[in-house]
C-alpha cells in the first residue's frame, strides 16, 4: 500500500468529520467518511454542485469569508440527524495553509459528551439554586416564627452568638389584660368559634402594640402581656402602654357594639424594673420577670370590667398628657398599700 493510500484510509478511519474545500466556489473537492455520514448530499441539490453551504445550510459565508481572510478560524455549532438521534456538532473552518488562494480544510467534531455535561452541570445549577431558594424560604419561615415570640434585637443576638444574655431594666411599663368571665362566656360551648374570635381580638392587639412601638410578649388564654421600654429603651414607654390600652378598649367597645356577645376587659398598667430573658432549651420563650411584671398583674385582677388601673409611678410619668381618676389607696399582696388611679382617656394637645 503506497503512503498515498495509507494516509487516504487513516483519514477515512478519523472519528470526527473533515472535509477539503475549494476557496473561490466553496464545492467540497474531498470528504471522508463520518463527514459524507454527517452531512450527506441531498438529491435535490446535485444540479447545484457540491456546494458546502447545501451541506452545511447553517453556516454564514459571508461571515466566514472575512475570518479567512483576517487568517483567523471561522467556528459555530450545528446539528445533524442520523435516523432518529441528533447529534450536535462543532464546525471549524480554516484554511489548509497560509495560501490566500488555497484550499480550505472543514473539521467537524460530534460535542454530544460536552453537551451532557454542560447540561448536567445546568442541572446540577438549577437544582443547587432550587436547593438555596428553599433554603431561605425555610430561614424566613423560621425567622417570622421566633420574631413571633421574641422581640427581634433579643431574636439578632441568639442567631449572631448563639446564646443571649438576662437584661435588666431600671424602669419599663408593664400591661396586662385579662377578659372576664371568659370561661362562662356562651360562646366558649364553641370551641371553634371562641378561638376564632379571641385569634381575630389578639391579631387586632398586636396591631395596636406595633403601631405605638411596644412589644407584645406572650398571650396565656384569654391574658395578653405586652412592654414598653425593653428590650429597646424608650423615654416615653409609660405614655406608649396608655395609648395602646386605650386604643384596645376603645376596640372592644365598638366590637361589643356590633356583636352579640360582649368580650369585657381588666387591663392593669404598672412602671417598675424589669428582667428579660430567653427561657427553655428546645422551646424558646421569651419573658419578663421582676416586681413590675408582679404589680401589673396584681392591678389588673383589681381592676373592674372595661377599667384601666394605674399605679401611682405609671401615673406621675403620664399625669400631663393623660386623664386619670383617683381611685384611692389599696391594700397590695406583697407591695403593702399602693395610691391607685383609673386612665380615662388622653388629653387634647394644648395650644
Amino acid at each position: 500500500m503506497s503512503d498515498h493510500e495509507s494516509l487516504k484510509q487513516l483519514v477515512q478511519n478519523l472519528s470526527f468529520g473533515i472535509a477539503i474545500v475549494n476557496r473561490d466556489s466553496w464545492l467540497i473537492e474531498f470528504e471522508n467518511a463520518r463527514f459524507f455520514q454527517w452531512f450527506p448530499p441531498i438529491e435535490e441539490n446535485a444540479a447545484k454542485g457540491d456546494s458546502l453551504s447545501l451541506r452545511i445550510p447553517e453556516i454564514n459565508l459571508e461571515r466566514a469569508q472575512q475570518r479567512l481572510e483576517a487568517k483567523r478560524p471561522y467556528r459555530f455549532d450545528c446539528e445533524t440527524e442520523i435516523g432518529a438521534r441528533k447529534i450536535p456538532l462543532t464546525v471549524e473552518i480554516r484554511p489548509v495553509n497560509q495560501d490566500q488562494d488555497g484550499p480550505i480544510c472543514v473539521e467537524c467534531r460530534d460535542i454530544s459528551k460536552q453537551k451532557e455535561t454542560e447540561y448536567m452541570l445546568e442541572s446540577y445549577s438549577d437544582l443547587s439554586e432550587q436547593n438555596i431558594r428553599e433554603l431561605q424560604k425555610e430561614k424566613d419561615r423560621v425567622e417570622k416564627l421566633l420574631l413571633n415570640i421574641m422581640p427581634k434585637s433579643i431574636y439578632e443576638e441568639m442567631r449572631d452568638f448563639g446564646t443571649t444574655t438576662p437584661q435588666k431594666f431600671d424602669s419599663a411599663s408593664v400591661m396586662m389584660l385579662d377578659f372576664v368571665g371568659f370561661t362562662d362566656m356562651a360562646i366558649s360551648r364553641d370551641p371553634t368559634a371562641l378561638i376564632a374570635e379571641l385569634n381575630d381580638i389578639f391579631s387586632t392587639f398586636d396591631r395596636i402594640v406595633d403601631l405605638f412601638n411596644c412589644e407584645r410578649i406572650k398571650t396565656i388564654g384569654d391574658a395578653y402581656m405586652a412592654v414598653s421600654g425593653m428590650p429597646e429603651t424608650a423615654p416615653g414607654h409609660a405614655s406608649n402602654i396608655a395609648k395602646v390600652a386605650l386604643r384596645m378598649k376603645r376596640y372592644l367597645e365598638k366590637r361589643n357594639a356590633a356583636h352579640t356577645e360582649e368580650w369585657l376587659c381588666r387591663i392593669g398598667i404598672n412602671t417598675g424594673p424589669v428582667i428579660g430573658s430567653i427561657v427553655g432549651i428546645q422551646k424558646y420563650v421569651y419573658d419578663i420577670f421582676g416586681p413590675g411584671v408582679n404589680l401589673a398583674a396584681r392591678l389588673e385582677a383589681l381592676s373592674d370590667p372595661m377599667q384601666i388601673t394605674l399605679c401611682e409611678d405609671t401615673y406621675d410619668l403620664i399625669r400631663d398628657d393623660f386623664l386619670c381618676s383617683e381611685l384611692g389607696e389599696v391594700e397590695i399582696k406583697g407591695f403593702g398599700v399602693k395610691k391607685l388611679y383609673g386612665l380615662e382617656s388622653e388629653l387634647k394637645v394644648r395650644r
